[in-house]
């Protein structure tokens, strides 16, 4: 057990007051750090490694803007926030250690602190009320326009394998919903015609299955949740290549976003895999067109880095998901790829569609300026 002598409790390097333990947020992110808000302005983040503290400032100072990342990023060191730091923290205990050790256990962990200015404070609550106004307003609005209730099936249908591969080739979406609605198997039939060579096909395929979901949903939206939960598993079997997958979650969510949006987040899950970077950050760009709050309040700064990608795909997603997005803090970086002329291919609509980055990029940017 550690010395007493060579403990004591954490405090606030601007008032000095000892701190309480930090704990996660109400609106929890993928890879957010515990967080904590004093009653001197300061808030703080604990990363218990030591070794990202980079991200922990990041999440720390967009914290202290009420989760406004836009803002957080406008904001200059010592002119509009002051920052601390108190190192040796144990986590467990609460505590921090000046000998870095606890019963054989390293202590590496690190509180980080940002307050801002009192100006900047009133301004942060003053957008942070805008937000949620205008994000309110989001919500009202998808949700007059959300699909009207499917009528019951006036006859009861048996789907099989045959039938619905010849639906899903003719594109007939209202057949579709009709066997969806009348034969539960109608979905998982529809999976299994992911498992297509033809890529062009196969984001046709995910296409149609995102626009018969939607409007399955209005009547039985559990069975597309079951749906949605059997592309992530499949997603993630190591073993097999999730051919569509990752798509046809992207169509789906951005179809139904308010039945379906908290699925949101999980999409983040598959852009560190080479083999699901481009269709998760395409599916991530579905869901900001319609709802871009939902990309937002996941910790999508992490994803910048991907307009320099040397892949010219992955390059080409991520200048549309940031105009999408309406991201003014990315400004800068997509002007740097305004001679960009390699092409990348995308989907719209279950149509293929071709485009150089540099034109992509200004897209973007005239999205985030119109905004």
């Amino acid at each position: 057990m550690a010395d007493k002598h060579n403990t004591v409790r954490p405090w606030c390097p601007f008032c000095g007051i000892d701190v309480g333990r930090p704990t996660h947020s109400k609106q929890r992110s993928m890879t957010e750090f515990p967080v904590g808000r004093y009653q001197c302005g300061a808030v703080y983040s604990c990363d218990v490694t030591g070794h990202n503290i980079g991200a922990a400032i990041v999440e720390t100072l967009t914290y202290a803007c009420g989760d406004n990342s836009e803002l957080a990023w406008e904001l200059m060191p010592e002119d509009d926030y002051l920052t601390g730091r108190i190192e040796n923290y144990d986590e467990q205990n609460h505590e921090v250690v000046a000998t870095k050790n606890v019963d054989g256990r390293a202590v590496r962990g690190v509180l980080y602190f940002v307050r801002l200015h009192t100006e900047m404070q009133e301004i942060a609550e003053r957008v942070k009320e805008k937000k949620e106004t205008s994000l309110q307003a989001i919500i009202e609005e998808a949700a007059q326009i959300k699909p009207a209730v499917e009528p019951e099936p006036a006859e009861k249908k048996r789907a099989n394998k045959r039938i619905i591969k010849k639906l899903v080739a003719e594109g007939d979406i209202d057949s579709l919903v009709a066997y969806g609605l009348s034969d539960k198997k109608t979905l998982r039939l529809m999976q299994r015609l992911l498992y297509e060579p033809d890529e062009k096909i196969r984001w046709r395929t995910a296409w149609i299955i995102g626009q018969s979901c939607a409007r399955i949903a209005s009547r039985d939206p559990g069975s597309v949740s079951e749906l949605l939960h059997r592309l992530f598993e499949a997603c993630s079997d190591s073993a097999a290549t999730p051919w569509g997958m990752v798509e046809t979650i992207g169509f789906v969510i951005a179809a139904r976003p308010d039945i379906f949006g908290a699925f949101t987040r999980y999409l983040l899950n598959y852009v560190a895999e080479d083999s699901t970077r481009n269709q998760a950050v395409w599916a991530l760009n579905e869901v900001a067109k319609e709802r871009p709050d939902l990309v937002r309040n996941t910790p999508f700064y992490s994803l910048f880095h991907f307009l320099k990608h040397p892949d010219p795909q992955v390059r080409g997603q991520m200048a549309r998901l940031l105009g999408s997005l309406g991201a003014t803090e990315a400004v800068m970086q997509l002007m740097e790829r305004s001679g960009d002329r390699e092409s990348f291919i995308y989907c719209e609509a279950g149509e293929m569609n071709e485009m150089t980055i540099a034109e992509a990029a200004k897209e973007a940017i005239a999205k985030i300026q119109k905004r």
